[in-house]
């Protein structure tokens, strides 16, 4: 069947089946931290909010004991529940009545629309890349890293760091010169027994600054992650590697395990069918994401935010 110019029905359809599950695949796939946490994406089914259930404390009545002893049954605050907001991104895909007439018949229909997809990927592959590391300054963007790892003086998802010392990550904030010693200081402030942090995310420049502290025969890589198109250099067996998103000066010793990205079910880049504004001539249709980054274990991530 011939796909007119003017049934935007049929170009929904096309633009829905070949090109969002590739636009899907590929900013997950944009994104070091995204690539990896999107194998065990969480999903919910509903709520202004996600709530993460936090162990802060140990059971302080368990205790060896001896034949008939009397049992210490003290009960101690060992749970609280961390709170994060629902964040919302958008990106729209525009087609003018002039593209429309400009690109007549379905071969360039399709191309033209591939191109506005691809083009609406990338804008929003890089906005999410950028805010993974945000700061939590902004209220309607993703809560980032930055404020995930940060130590005293800051509140994260409702629970002060200053007033919880086991709330607060591992900050360097002094340290200028990279150096094999420094990695080794922050990676073990981030270390409990065989818990470690189990990838490192820094800038390109710092990137290769590891890099030349290595000699070549210390240069291994990660070869599930090289495959998944990453760049990396192992440390302690962790795999480095760098992000354009990630800002300047900063590296991150990040353990996945106490990560998670939530996201709507019903809004993982869920794509909208194309309308006509009343007015404009022009078709819109939008995709859109709902979710959250959550961190449940500060204390087992660490950054280093001075590194020239």
């Amino acid at each position: 069947m011939a796909l007119p110019n003017s049934s935007y029905t049929q170009i929904s359809a096309v633009t829905r089946k070949f090109f969002i599950p590739k636009l899907i695949d590929n900013i997950y796939d944009s994104n070091v931290l995204f690539h990896k946490l999107k194998k065990k994406k969480k999903s919910f089914d509903g709520g202004l909010n996600i709530v993460q259930p936090i162990l802060y404390a140990k059971n302080a009545a368990a205790s060896s004991y001896n034949g008939a002893d009397t049992l210490n049954i003290t009960d101690n605050d060992q749970n609280t529940a961390a709170t994060f907001e629902l964040k919302q991104y958008h990106v729209p895909i525009n087609i003018t009545k002039r593209d429309e007439l400009q690109n007549m018949g379905k071969a360039q229909v399709i191309d033209f629309v591939r191109a506005k997809v691809e083009d609406a990927e990338k804008s929003l592959a890089d906005l999410m890349g950028t805010h993974v590391f945000n700061a939590g300054t902004v209220a309607n963007d993703l809560v980032g890293l930055r404020l995930m790892c940060a130590g005293t003086g800051y509140s994260y998802g409702g629970i002060s760091k200053t007033d919880n010392s086991w709330w607060r990550g591992n900050v360097d904030s002094t340290t200028t010169a990279l150096t094999l010693a420094s990695l080794g200081s922050v990676f073990s402030l981030a270390k409990i027994g065989n818990d470690t942090p189990n990838i490192i995310v820094t800038t390109d420049a710092i990137f290769e600054d590891y890099n030349n502290l290595l000699q070549p025969q210390q240069r291994y890589a990660d070869s599930k992650e090289a495959d998944a198109g990453f760049n990396n250099l192992l440390y302690k067996g962790v795999p480095i590697m760098a992000d354009s998103h990630c800002p300047d000066y900063h590296l991150f010793m990040l353990n996945e395990e106490y990560i998670s990205l939530y996201v709507h079910p019903k809004e993982d880049f869920r794509f909208e069918d194309f309308i006509k504004p009343v007015n404009q001539n022009v078709k819109v249709g939008h995709i859109y994401w709902m979710g959250a980054l959550v961190g449940s274990s500060p204390r087992m991530q660490a950054m280093m935010t001075a590194l020239a």
